[in-house]
């Protein structure tokens, strides 16, 4: 079978890049776990784990610095798109990104963008409204206190030996 390869596209700046060295850990038909390094280096984070919840339209991310502490969970509004004769999976970055800090701090990201991309059309209305709503189930989901939902695919890795 061939390797899945994986694009994350953004809007804003307009880019698709493939993320060839990101190492697919699980795959089922509801989600892929991801073990990657940074694309560049940077100061902030170096390394991390991703889950991309296919069905759901997120993809949460815990990024973690150089030495290995937990800096943030970082959570992503995105829309999938398979190409099936490429075998490809094209992550779209819908802009809206939700960040869980350690001492449970939430940041809610780039809201403004979606305005901005409404404005420029880089996308059509209905996306902007459907990751306005994914954005919403979300932040309820952690409002609630069951990220836990979301978080275990990952922590279940990192457990493991």
């Amino acid at each position: 079978m061939e390797h899945l390869k994986i694009y994350r596209k953004r809007m804003i700046p307009d880019e698709c890049i493939l993320l060839k060295d990101d190492l697919i850990l699980e795959r089922t038909d509801d989600r892929i776990i991801t073990k990657w390094n940074t694309l560049k280096p940077r100061r902030d984070f170096h390394h991390g784990y991703s889950c991309y919840f296919l069905k759901l339209g997120y993809k949460v991310s815990k990024f973690y610095r150089e030495d290995d502490t937990l800096l943030y969970w970082y959570c992503d509004i995105v829309d999938y798109t398979y190409q099936e004769t490429e075998h490809a999976l094209i992550v779209t970055d819908l802009l809206a990104d939700v960040v869980i800090y350690p001492d449970g701090y939430i940041k809610v990201l780039d809201v403004n963008e979606l305005a901005i991309a409404l404005e420029k059309n880089l996308c059509e209305p209905h996306v902007i409204t459907q990751a306005l709503r994914k954005l919403d189930k979300l932040l309820n989901l952690i409002y609630d206190d069951k990220f836990d939902t979301l978080s275990s695919d990952i922590e279940k890795w990192i457990a493991s030996p």
